[in-house]
């Protein structure tokens, strides 16, 4: 009977949310524009857009009958937030997609893929073009996914059995059938992890852009971020890349094959011991190369506060599956809690946080260029809601409120080689818009006091924004739903491998 439960609860079928109407002709009347390359607000100015295209910027536009209208007196308006790293699943269409549209979160990095098989739990380039033409068709609701990521190359560990051995990488002769597959499946970057071979990370850096890719991801742990800096690497995920070299054990951490266990041990002189000099170098390298960081603070400030009931207690748990927060979250929040509780390691995880809050700061002021990213699907990290936070992060780590804006707007666009299209407001430009009924340069905070949402010619209002929130929330917690995810990650045999290791 149990079993039969489980087997119909796989099978029900998941509602699907109505896409609001489209609408041809939208003016926006006297709404106050945030420039946000130079920090300037235009006061008081209409936007006239067509097909989803800003045609207008004016002082006065006279609005026609068949313009649909918004009223933006004493409302704020910015281009639609970018998150530049996010992991999507085959459920994201339920779960993620319309809290990234309630909060404003229009585009979307994925850092995840699939091999050479649909996998039951991540989702993949397939699955995200498709749901880019269903947004262009209004018969979806979903951010846009901008740059298509591969499966995350991490060498021989990585790759399940059953795989062709080129996933692997463990020979130079595999990039080019790798790079073959990626380039067939209209993928746009290679993404590399930590224990990618050396060897097959130089070859692979030097190939993809030979075939209209580049790389990006992790700092492998063999290589040195100076090395991957030089051989092109275009963005370096999370806070701790500056941390893996610049304190004195660096090149044991590189080279010991027990590298894992010295990383644990080497944490707190990661910050005790950092080389404030060699981290500029090398910052100054990034900015000289173009190569960007993407912080993703929220992953490490997970663990800072695993221990703090007021942290990990946040009510949007209700967006996120019970079996997921019990089977995925809940172990490793556990974990960090009691290494913060302990008297000899207490410290450790939230003075990993606060360092790599400064190396922020640092990087920043040295130029290297820096974009806002989530790692949604880790702990305590919601889609949507957690860019908001990010960006006030970003902000108390030493960046103005719109410098952390361009985080999410124009510096990802430039990033992706479409600035001509998003990014700013601007006569031309595609109309992904985001309106706020309060001024986010007076308070970053304010990008959650979100009025309205245009998406390809879509006005999410209020009451659209509380079904978006409604639905989701009501889905996460039915049995049928719980019982899908789970066997979506019992089922995938990329989790398993990932467990594993």
């Amino acid at each position: 009977m149990g079993i039969t439960i489980i087997i119909v609860a796989i099978l029900w079928p998941l509602p699907k949310l109505k896409v609001p109407q489209e609408h041809n002709v939208i003016l926006i009347k006297s709404i106050n524009i945030i420039d946000v390359k130079t920090g300037a607000v235009i006061p008081d100015y209409d936007i006239l857009i067509k097909k989803n295209i800003i045609t207008r910027i004016d002082s006065i536009i006279h609005p026609r009958q068949q313009y649909f209208i918004i009223d933006g007196t004493d409302k704020y308006i910015i281009p639609g937030l970018w998150n530049m790293h996010t992991h999507s699943t085959q459920h994201s269409a339920w779960l993620h997609h319309p809290l990234y549209i309630a909060n404003g979160v229009t585009g979307i990095r994925d850092m995840s893929g699939q091999l050479n098989k649909k996998d039951s739990y991540w989702a993949g380039t397939k699955e995200r073009l498709q749901w880019n033409k269903e947004l262009a068709q209004h018969t979806r609701i979903t951010p846009r996914y901008v740059l298509q990521s591969s499966y995350q190359m991490d060498g021989e560990s990585s790759v399940p059995s059953d795989f062709p051995e080129f996933f692997k990488l463990k020979e130079e002769r595999d990039i080019k059938p790798l790079l073959e597959f990626y380039q067939n499946e209209n993928t746009d970057f290679i993404k590399v992890y930590m224990q990618i071979p050396p060897k097959s990370y130089r070859k692979l850096a030097l190939e993809a852009p030979k075939y209209g890719m580049h790389i990006a991801g992790h700092k492998p742990i063999h290589i040195s971020l100076k090395e991957a800096i030089q051989l092109g690497q275009r963005s370096f995920e999370h806070g701790r890349i500056f941390m893996y070299d610049c304190f004195p054990g660096a090149d044991s951490l590189r080279t010991l094959k027990t590298w894992k266990a010295f990383y644990t041990k080497s944490k707190p002189l990661m910050v005790s011991d950092f080389n404030k000099e060699k981290a500029i170098r090398l910052m100054n390298l990034m900015k000289e190369k173009n190569a960007h960081w993407v912080p993703t603070l929220q992953t490490l400030k997970s663990d800072a506060f695993a221990h703090v009931s007021t942290f990990t207690d946040d009510p949007n748990v209700k967006y996120v599956p019970t079996l997921k927060r019990k089977l995925w979250w809940n172990p490793g929040i556990k974990k960090a809690a009691k290494k913060n509780k302990a008297p000899e390691s207490q410290d450790e995880n939230l003075n990993f946080y606060r360092a790599s809050q400064q190396h922020v700061k640092m990087a920043h002021q040295q130029g290297v260029p820096i974009m806002a990213g989530t790692d949604v699907t880790d702990v305590n990290v919601f889609a949507g809601f957690s860019l908001h936070t990010e960006l006030e992060d970003l902000t108390k780590s030493g960046l103005s409120n719109l410098e952390a804006l361009q985080t999410a707007t124009i510096t990802p666009a430039k990033y992706c080689g479409l600035e001509s299209k998003y990014g700013t407001i601007a006569i031309g430009k595609t109309a992904d818009l985001v309106i706020l009924n309060q001024n986010p340069l007076e308070s970053i905070t304010n990008t959650k006091k979100i009025y309205g949402v245009l998406l390809d010619g879509i006005f999410y209002d209020a009451n659209d924004i509380k079904e978006l929130k409604e639905f989701t929330a009501s889905l996460a917690s039915t049995f049928h739903m719980n019982i899908k995810v789970a066997f979506s990650l019992i089922s995938s045999p990329l989790i398993r491998v990932q467990l594993a290791d």
